[in-house]
């Protein structure tokens, strides 16, 4: 294989702005002609309902359904899938699971309220959902961790109703999504994926329960599909493409940072995998790392057309650069592997997860750290969050006035509601105002 061209830049350069826009600017523009078909499947599914669902899925996933009773996977296929689980793997997923819950615990909100001097209690009271729908991809690759990702927090939440759906290209199910799903506590499952699963979670169907908000991450389909029934159901966020962004001192062994790279370049080949050092001889040599391992590699040409088409490698003159251009890129992944990264932590504002030290890899957080891998991309980390257990959850305000408080409250109400000449909202008020 021969070496791979990546993508280099330098902070101190005229052009450096452009070139980094240019570089993180996702151009997956929406796509009408998607758009149109998810729109027809949504509306085909809400008129024909499991009929629709078995004719797409059969259509799209080559399976041979012809009854929507054959489109669960009934409790005992989980039950049996973490039965004859292998032992080092049905270990793994419960040491991921009983870490991920952990750490969920700690962000479980709390209602609260306080009592004002006449009397009025304000408060919030915080539930959980009723219902969520958990999408599970099952096309080019299974996902069994995104399952416990999702599952575990809307568990520790308290969701009433876990429904997920999975696609079983051939009609093939992964066993290791099915085991996760029984060691998550997933309550029903059912065999369908794509628009149509979309489209039955948030419209529901004679088989498919209708949910209160759908998660997990899926292709372009599923992508768009979310965000055309956001409103009927809620969303959790919509996913582009894996990144990881990597801040180096040129102390770190220059194979791991070209492993740590390909760890997110593998996803796929949009993926986005970017290093910044200020030594540009470490830089050099984390190349030549990444072309003498690469031929190595499973999904070696994934790996390389990533790293040629989106990766780059960023030279800054201080680690104080290096976190000026991390806030501009907000990564969903971030290693600060350095001496000392509590310093440079001070300065990032924007990212979905950070991983801090040399020994930190990515991939720890992808799978059993604790902290959720579900996080924000595409630069949303300026104003969004990882995935938790506060998506599964609601706030709910109280308000019950005393005597005193209404009649108070109810003069100051009553002057801001004529002042927007919303007469019967100030007489509402006027009404409990003492004489």
């Amino acid at each position: 294989m021969s070496s791979i061209k990546i993508t280099k830049l330098d902070r101190s350069s005229a052009y450096f702005d452009q070139q980094l826009h240019d570089l993180i600017t996702w151009n997956e523009a929406d796509d009408r002609d998607i758009q149109h078909r998810v729109l027809d499947i949504i509306a085909d599914v809400r008129q024909k309902g499991d009929q629709a669902v078995i004719d797409y899925t059969n259509r799209f996933d080559h399976t041979n359904f012809s009854h929507p009773s054959e489109l669960e996977l009934g409790k005992d296929t989980l039950k049996t899938a973490w039965e004859q689980l292998p032992a080092e793997q049905a270990h793994a997923l419960k040491t991921a699971a009983e870490r991920i819950r952990a750490y969920a615990e700690h962000q479980l909100m709390e209602s609260w309220q306080y009592t004002e001097a006449d009397g009025t209690l304000l408060g919030q009271r915080v539930t959980p959902l009723d219902s969520v729908g958990l999408y599970v991809p099952g096309g080019k690759a299974a996902y069994p961790s995104s399952v416990l990702m999702n599952a575990v927090p809307a568990k520790v939440a308290g969701v009433g109703e876990l429904v997920m759906v999975v696609p079983t290209p051939n009609g093939e199910t992964n066993e290791l999504v099915l085991a996760a799903a029984y060691l998550a506590g997933v309550d029903r499952a059912f065999a369908i994926g794509g628009a149509q699963a979309v489209a039955a979670l948030a419209y529901g169907t004679a088989t498919v329960p209708a949910v209160a908000k759908i998660v997990g991450p899926g292709n372009i389909y599923v992508a768009t599909a979310k965000k055309l029934v956001f409103g009927q159901v809620g969303i959790d966020m919509i996913a582009g493409p894996s990144e990881i962004l990597i801040i180096c001192d040129g102390l770190t062994n220059p194979d791991w940072i070209a492993m740590d790279l390909f760890s997110q370049a593998e996803h796929d080949e949009n993926a986005q995998s970017i290093l910044i050092s200020n030594d540009a001889d470490f830089l050099a040599a984390v190349e030549n790392s990444i072309n003498a391992l690469l031929p190595t590699m499973e999904r070696a040409e994934i790996i390389g057309t990533s790293l040629s088409t989106r990766g780059a490698l960023i030279k800054v003159n201080n680690l104080d650069e290096a976190a000026e251009v991390a806030n501009r890129i907000a990564p969903e992944h971030l290693e600060l592997s350095v001496e000392n990264p509590e310093a440079v932590l001070k300065n990032i504002r924007h990212a979905g997860a950070i991983f801090m030290g040399r020994y930190t890899a990515e991939a720890l957080g992808d799978y059993c750290a604790g902290p959720n891998h579900v996080l924000p991309t595409s630069g949303t980390a300026r104003f969004s969050s990882p995935l938790g257990v506060y998506d599964f959850q609601k706030r709910t305000s109280l308000i019950n006035c005393s005597q005193t408080g209404a009649s108070n409250l109810g003069k100051t109400a009553s002057v801001l509601a004529r002042g927007e000449s919303l007469t019967a909202h100030a007489r509402s008020a006027e009404y409990r105002i003492k004489g």
